[in-house]
C-alpha cells in the first residue's frame, strides 16, 4: 500500500478532521483514509461504468418538453402568470 505525506494544511482544517474523527469514534489517520477512499476520483473502469449507469436511468425517463427560459421570463415581463 501507498503512503502519503501532505504538509502545510492549516491548523483549522486539521482541528475539524481531528473532531470529526473523534465523533465517528476513530482516528484521524482511519478518518482521512475514509474520505479519501469515499471521495476518489472516478477515472478509467470506474468512470465507464458511471457513465453506463447514468445512461441506462437516463434511458428509463421518458422525455420532457422544457420552456425554454426566454419564454418564461417573457411571459414574466408581461404580466402573463400562465392562469
Amino acid at each position: 500500500m501507498g503512503q502519503v505525506l501532505i504538509r502545510n494544511i492549516d491548523d483549522e482544517t486539521v482541528a475539524a478532521y481531528k473532531e470529526a474523527a473523534a465523533a465517528h469514534g476513530r482516528s484521524l489517520e482511519a478518518e482521512l483514509r475514509d474520505l479519501l477512499l469515499r471521495f476518489r476520483p472516478l477515472v478509467g473502469a470506474r468512470r465507464e461504468q458511471a457513465e453506463q449507469r447514468l445512461a441506462a436511468i437516463r434511458a428509463m425517463t421518458r422525455p420532457v418538453r422544457q420552456t425554454p427560459g426566454e419564454d418564461v421570463v417573457r411571459a414574466a415581463r408581461d404580466g402573463d402568470r400562465g392562469a
